[in-house]
């Protein structure tokens, strides 16, 4: 798959995230499995995504309300990590 092909899935798999379709664990797994995605972003970009991931999987451990972040507004981190990943791969690729 392509660094495109894999922020496309991400993206999918985001939006079933979002609909309880997909379970934290697995949105987990798939986001580290996109070595494409993450070899065609500058590390910085990996970095973030893994502190998103691990506060992703930290706050499925606890209920909304004992937790210092909402899973909510991590979702939406996320969602902004590939809106700026799409917007990075849109300029370096043709």
């Amino acid at each position: 798959m392509t660094a495109r092909d894999q922020l496309a899935s991400l993206a999918a798999a985001l939006q079933q995230l979002r609909s309880d379709a997909l379970g934290i664990p697995a949105f987990s797994q798939l986001a580290q499995s996109q070595t494409a995605l993450q070899a065609a972003l500058p590390a910085r970009y990996a970095e973030v995504l893994q502190q998103l991931l691990d506060r992703l999987e930290s706050s499925a451990l606890f209920s909304e309300e004992s937790c210092s972040f909402s899973q909510k507004e991590l979702l939406d981190s996320l969602q902004l990590w590939l809106d700026k990943a799409q917007t990075l791969l849109d300029k370096t690729s043709p």
